[in-house]
């Protein structure tokens, strides 16, 4: 089966904090040690917020998804943001209308 038949694992990442210098850098360096490759990525700040959501490919993965959300989330405590991971097919389902 080539490439373009098989349904790549991906997740969606979501970001939010008060905005200041860094919060991408911070974030795509965590990703890219965890071997997470950006496929998408929007961010906005509304007033102060910085918000973001990235599609990230979980191909390559270095650890499993319960560890990257608890690597994630521990960063976000750090930086003190809120990052989470969900896998898209939850993301979709958890916001379907």
């Amino acid at each position: 089966m080539n490439n373009t038949n098989q349904q790549r694992k991906q997740g969606i990442v979501t970001v939010v904090g008060i905005d200041r210098i860094g919060i991408i850098a911070t974030v795509s360096a965590a990703l890219a040690e965890y071997k997470l490759n950006i496929v998408d990525i929007r961010q906005t700040v509304m007033n102060e917020f910085f918000t973001m959501i990235m599609v990230v490919d979980l191909a390559q993965a270095a650890h499993t998804l319960k560890d990257l959300q608890s690597k994630l989330a521990e960063i976000g405590t750090e930086q003190n943001l809120q990052i989470t991971l969900q896998s898209e097919e939850i993301f979709h389902v958890m916001h379907r209308i």
